[in-house]
């Protein structure tokens, strides 16, 4: 999908409140998390690299977080899912 902050789909289909916007410079994919109920949050937080998120999921999977989060970067920062709706831009 694509509104005017770009291509995003929703990170937590359950919730429509909250979109995940993708890009692709150079050869780097990049994600930026927009919500309805948090306005701030798209201002306070620029584009992330998927690198720098996979490092965050590394910590993740570790035992400094609670592995019972609902939270799971894997499934948020969907690079599959940001490459397909990437490439379908590309190809239209």
């Amino acid at each position: 999908m694509k509104d005017t902050n770009g291509f995003y789909y929703y990170p937590f289909p359950e919730n429509k409140r909250v979109r995940m916007y993708v890009k692709k410079e150079m050869d780097t994919f990049f994600f930026r998390l927009w919500s309805a109920d948090d306005k701030q949050l798209w201002t306070e937080h620029g584009w992330v690299p998927y690198e720098a998120i996979q490092k965050a999921a590394d910590l993740y999977n570790t035992e400094i977080y609670d592995q019972k989060s609902r939270f799971n970067p894997n499934k948020a920062y969907d690079l599959t899912l940001a490459k397909a709706l990437l490439k379908s831009e590309d190809e239209a």
